[in-house]
């Protein structure tokens, strides 16, 4: 298994990520399946330092194993008061058909080497409290809960964890 930048992933096994989604009810990567080219340059701009208001610059990684990509996950490089209260400095998501393997957790092991060569000493990562798979893939990976709150997008409660990088 190897964390690798989406731009590098083969993009038919991106597709055939992207198709699984889709099959399980959710156009989480519609972009790339309608056009693969234009949604690697959106991830280009999203990288880049000159962001419009209340974004912020990110990078977007894969997990790669066996030819597959088993998960994405998003790196952002600081916080707004927006992230700080729902999104945080990462997102990640396993495909639908290899949820329960381990890929999440690994994943998430791996940006963590990333979000230090970008700087930051800690991360913060906020998830959906009954998403008991995903608290658990933060918990394994050294989160530390400081507090449950509201989300002004879905009206549940949601936890944030911090993940304190080594020196």
């Amino acid at each position: 298994m190897k964390l690798i930048s989406t731009a590098s992933a083969d993009p038919s096994a991106f597709l055939r990520m992207a198709q699984d989604w889709r099959e399980h009810d959710t156009d989480r990567y519609a972009l790339a399946l309608d056009d693969f080219g234009r949604y690697l340059q959106q991830l280009r701009c999203e990288e880049a330092a000159d962001q419009p208001m209340g974004r912020v610059p990110s990078a977007q990684y894969c997990l790669e194993c066996d030819g597959e990509i088993m998960a994405c996950i998003r790196l952002r490089f600081y916080l707004t008061p927006d992230l700080e209260q729902e999104g945080g400095h990462i997102g990640y998501d396993v495909r639908p058909s290899a949820r329960g393997k381990g890929f999440g957790t690994t994943l998430l092991r791996l940006v963590l080497v990333h979000a230090k060569q970008q700087g930051l000493e800690r991360v913060l990562l906020t998830a959906d409290a009954q998403n008991l798979p995903s608290l658990k893939v933060i918990e394994r990976n050294g989160g530390v809960l400081s507090g449950e709150v509201i989300s002004p997008t879905t009206g549940k409660p949601m936890r944030h964890y911090w993940i304190a990088l080594p020196p």
